[in-house]
């Protein structure tokens, strides 16, 4: 994804009126928001399958050409057009059958998108019972663009309940100065314990992040080695997992540098990959090692989409809207994975190019065999 910064300008103002901090801060490990569905719908009894879905609904805004990564002029939409892809998502998961869904990008009671809370709202108008939230961004008043309240964050969602609900705090960027990072996001990790679905003494995960995109330094690495963390602290105790999300990390031996299909009017690719915010979110080789930087994923667990056709046009995932709306480019990279130490069934992981209208990412699917691996 592309990014045009937002400039804070009346930061100091509201420091000086002492308003709370502008982004709200978070500890090492905290509590996620958790939610129920307004109707409860039974799932199946002691199930041998689950379906999982991995998906980046930026939102509800579609494929809008948005101010903040597509190079548009649109800053808010109003509820009723927000409501209307959010129904198209709820459809979408309905139709998947899913049991569980790992989102991000989602807002709750955020200006930009009418105030929905849009958990609140896939619960009321889909067959999953329970959801944790956990806030990538929780800003009271943005100025710039009269973007207003902002709570965005990743959501796990799921026809069983959910327990130990955590949220895992990711390193801040170091390429940004002190100032830059008090409005800018609080990226996690959620995990969330799923006792329906354990397997005798064995308890069973869902983890979902959002790692960092348009970071020059090595703040991506850190997130992913934390993301590997939590995953390995589930296997080393005899634990199983599904998880996902939105790495913004191509797959190993994938194109590198995007930025000529994502530039805006303007803006030139002169390969000036750490000043020129052309590359940022753009490109893939900001630090040594980050064209490899999903080996250790490979290598550990068990992926929905393998490596070896990762790389196929078939199951990219992601272009922004810029690259759709100047170049008809649907999806050009893949950026959403699933990964489970179980196993996948056989011919049950989809990439949904069909649903390239609902969002600038396309959801990941795969079907979990329960029982002994």
């Amino acid at each position: 994804m592309r990014v045009i910064h937002i400039i804070f300008p009346l930061l100091i103002i509201i420091f000086n009126l002492g308003c709370e901090p502008f982004a709200k801060s978070y500890q090492s490990i905290s509590n996620p928001k958790m939610y129920e569905a307004g109707e409860y719908v039974s799932p199946a009894s002691n199930p041998d399958q689950v379906k999982v879905v991995t998906w980046n609904i930026r939102f509800g805004a579609g494929r809008l050409p948005w101010i903040i990564d597509s190079c548009g002029e649109k800053a808010l939409a109003d509820y009723d057009s927000v409501e209307i892809i959010m129904q198209k998502i709820a459809d979408s998961l309905n139709a998947m059958e899913a049991d569980i869904v790992l989102l991000q990008e989602v807002d709750i009671e955020s200006k930009r998108s009418g105030f929905m809370d849009q958990v609140q709202f896939l619960l009321d108008n889909t067959n999953l019972n329970y959801g944790a939230y956990a806030s990538v961004m929780e800003v009271d008043f943005v100025f710039s663009d009269g973007l207003g309240r902002i709570n965005t964050g990743n959501a796990i969602l799921s026809k069983f309940k959910l327990t130990e609900a955590q949220r895992i705090k990711l390193r801040l960027r170091t390429d940004q100065s002190t100032l830059v990072q008090y409005g800018y996001a609080r990226r996690n990790i959620v995990k969330v314990k799923i006792p329906e679905l354990s397997q005798g003494a064995k308890d069973f995960y869902a983890v979902n992040i959002h790692a960092t995109a348009f970071a020059t330094d090595d703040t991506k690495q850190q997130h992913i080695n934390k993301y590997v963390e939590t995953l390995t602290d589930i296997q080393d105790n005899d634990n199983y997992f599904v998880t996902g999300g939105d790495l913004n990390s191509v797959p190993p031996g994938s194109v590198t540098d995007f930025c000529e299909s994502d530039k805006c009017d303007g803006e030139e690719c002169d390969e000036d990959y750490e000043n020129n915010k052309a590359y940022q979110g753009s490109y893939f080789e900001h630090f040594e090692g980050e064209p490899d930087i999903l080996v250790p994923l490979y290598n550990s667990f068990i992926a929905a989409i393998h490596s070896a056709d990762a790389n196929l046009p078939s199951h990219f995932t992601h272009a922004p809207s810029t690259s759709y709306e100047m170049n008809n480019i649907k999806y050009d990279r893949k950026l959403d994975y699933l990964f489970t130490n179980k196993n996948w069934v056989e011919g049950t992981t989809r990439t949904h190019q069909a649903a390239w209208q609902i969002s600038d990412h396309t959801p990941v699917s795969g079907v979990i065999m329960l029982g002994e691996r």
